[in-house]
This record gives C-alpha cells, sequence and structure tokens, in this order.
C-alpha cells in the first residue's frame, strides 16, 4: 500500500490534549509502515465552538511534537485559505447537497433536539438518539431555519475494522435519516468528514473506537455520493480518565501547553499518550 493517504484531523474547540497525541502516534505510524502519508485537516465546521485560537495552538503544538504533514502542512494553514479547513469548504459541502437532492434524498427538518430526545424516550431507544423520520414527507424548504437531513433506507452495511474485525451496522436502525446541517447552519461531522475522506482520496480512516458506531452511515452516505470503495478503518483505543468516561479537551494537566509547562519533552509526551492505553 505505498500509496496509502490517511488523515489527522482534529477540531479546533479546544487545545491539543494526550488523547489527540495518541492518535497522532498511530496516525503517522500507520502511514510510516506503509510508506504513505499523511493529511492534516481542520475540522471547524462548527462555527459556535471552533476558535481560531486554538487552531494557532494546534498548529504550533503539532510542529512542537514533531508531526509533519505531507498535505496541508501547517505553515500552509497559516497563510490563510486552504482546502484542508473544513469552513473553507463550504462550496464543496453544498454541491454534494445538490447532488443527492436531485436524487430525492434530502429533505428539511423543524423538529427540535428536544422533540428528538422525547420520541426517542418514548420507544425506549436509549443507545443512541435515533430520528423517526417524522419531518420526510411536509415537504418543508430547504433553507436556513431548518436541519437538513438525508433519508437512510434500512440496510446492513459490512466492513472489517483493522483492529476490531468484521462489523454489521444498519444506519436505519441506529441514527435514522442522518442530519447533515443544522438549523444554525453548520455542517454536521458526519457530512463533512465523509465529504472530505471521499474527495481527499483518504484510504485509511484511524480514530478512537467511540466512533465505530459512524462508520456504518459514513459508508452509505459515501455511497449515495458515488465512492464505489470506502476506506479502510482503524478504531483504536481510547485513553480514559476513569472507567467510563474518556478524556476530553476539558480535563486539566493533560493538554499538551500544560504538560510543555510542567517540563516534559515532545518526547516524553508521545511516550506518555502510548502507556496510557
Amino acid at each position: 500500500m505505498t500509496n496509502l493517504l490517511t488523515r489527522f484531523a482534529p477540531a479546533p474547540t479546544g487545545w491539543l490534549h494526550l488523547g489527540h497525541v495518541l492518535n497522532a502516534e498511530i496516525v503517522w505510524e500507520q502511514a510510516r509502515n506503509a510508506g504513505g502519508r499523511v493529511l492534516l485537516r481542520i475540522e471547524d465546521h462548527d462555527r459556535e465552538r471552533c476558535r481560531r485560537e486554538y487552531e494557532a495552538g494546534i498548529l504550533d503544538d503539532l510542529d512542537w511534537l514533531g508531526y509533519v504533514p505531507d498535505i496541508y502542512t501547517t505553515d500552509r494553514y497559516r497563510s490563510g485559505f486552504c482546502n484542508g479547513r473544513q469552513s473553507d469548504r463550504d462550496a464543496i459541502y453544498r454541491d454534494a447537497v445538490w447532488q443527492l437532492q436531485a436524487g430525492g434524498l434530502v429533505y428539511a427538518c423543524g423538529c427540535s433536539r428536544k422533540e428528538i430526545l422525547d420520541a426517542a424516550a418514548s420507544a425506549s431507544e436509549f443507545r443512541e438518539l435515533r430520528y423517526s423520520g417524522h419531518c420526510r414527507d411536509r415537504g418543508l424548504p430547504l433553507d436556513d431555519g431548518y436541519g437538513w437531513r438525508i433519508r437512510m433506507d434500512p440496510g446492513v452495511e459490512e466492513f472489517v475494522d483493522a483492529r476490531l474485525g468484521p462489523q454489521a451496522q444498519d444506519p436505519a436502525e441506529q441514527c435514522g435519516d442522518l442530519l447533515i446541517r443544522d438549523r444554525r447552519g453548520n455542517w454536521t461531522y458526519q457530512f463533512a468528514v465523509t465529504i472530505d475522506d471521499w474527495q481527499q482520496q483518504i484510504g485509511l480512516v484511524v480514530r478512537g473506537e467511540d466512533l465505530l458506531a459512524s462508520t456504518g452511515r459514513q459508508i452509505r452516505l459515501a455511497r449515495l455520493l458515488g465512492r464505489t470503495t470506502p476506506p479502510r478503518f482503524l478504531h483504536h483505543p481510547l485513553i480514559m480518565k476513569s472507567p467510563d468516561q474518556k478524556l476530553s479537551k476539558s480535563d486539566g494537566d493533560t493538554g499538551i501547553r500544560d504538560l510543555r509547562v510542567k517540563g516534559l519533552s515532545a518526547a516524553d509526551v508521545r511516550a506518555l499518550a502510548r502507556q496510557l492505553i
């Protein structure tokens, strides 16, 4: 797999922490072992939570840690517009929507999160928030102020995770019709990452096992858009702060900036991330 392309894709909703370092370690290791390349993507689709100061901090931390992307370098992001930054790809996402809309797959949804939560609770669906399809046939306009959804018909998506083995998921049962743009105009993670992985020709997706459930719906969406061969997936263990809670950006003493202040070297931080799983 000498042409392997994988990606490191942090969201600038906070500073880098040890969980990001673990992901980066595995991403660059997979690329190195296959003689492949790494693309750096900044996943800032959530305009309410993402901040440019966080992006700048991520770029600085990557330089300090020694992770050098082959595509979209840190300096490329610092120079301004970059096609690896999701907020610079709005036209690409809109083109994908019109393609899906032409096939009758997109509709507007007026349901609030509370209404969806209440419907799921009444149906005893507590494992994952599932949309019932209430607005499928209401004919609401595909305008701002409404959520935009993709029809997910029943059907099982099968794939083999490089670490966890064979998997089978039915997106219609897991999440129902997929939200691709929220009522505030933000593209969703599921939509943006699927478009990006397809158009940027990512052949291996390396991410934490908390995102395993997203895989079937992303494979389905990519196929609806025309991607005939999905990427391979590798879902790695998470660094946990407790037996049932993963490390997050809000946890103290795990941020790269905090560890640098404590005097740890880049090599120390990279080794520490591997030791914690």
